[in-house]
């Protein structure tokens, strides 16, 4: 694959993947990733695990040049949000991979996950299911 986005969950678990065949060549995050990211270090409850967040944060801002939540993902996000809520999936509860998903869609980018499940039942958006090194 040559092109694709990266879920938090997936970049997260990065260095600890056993499988690389599903990832894609040249990988990219968004903006939504480095939202969730930022959260890390401010609700660590240790000083060693808010340094190890923090560091992470600071890795993947170093790494990428996210793609923003622009107008074009605004308006994906509305067909996502709707789409997840006639699957009787509150997206409110999802927002973030909701954002995310929109965001792939409006740049017609597939979307590598460790958890394919969260975002299920998306119409136009690729999932490249990614092995969870846990599993």
């Amino acid at each position: 694959m040559a092109r694709g986005i990266l879920d938090t969950n997936t970049l997260i678990l990065l260095g600890r993947l056993q499988e690389t065949d599903p990832l894609p060549d040249e990988p990219v995050i968004t903006a939504i990733t480095l939202a969730e990211l930022s959260v890390g270090p401010l609700i660590a409850s240790a000083d060693e695990e808010r340094v190890a967040r923090q560091a992470h944060l600071q890795q993947a801002e170093a790494d990428f040049d996210p793609l923003p939540f622009d107008a074009s993902a605004a308006r994906s996000f509305g067909q996502v949000a709707a789409e997840l809520r006639r699957a009787g999936r509150k997206p409110a509860a999802r927002a973030y991979d909701a954002m995310i998903a929109a965001i792939a869609v409006a740049n017609d980018l597939p979307l590598h996950t460790c958890n394919p499940s969260d975002f299920k039942g998306i119409q136009g958006l690729a999932i490249v299911a990614v092995p969870h090194p846990d599993h």
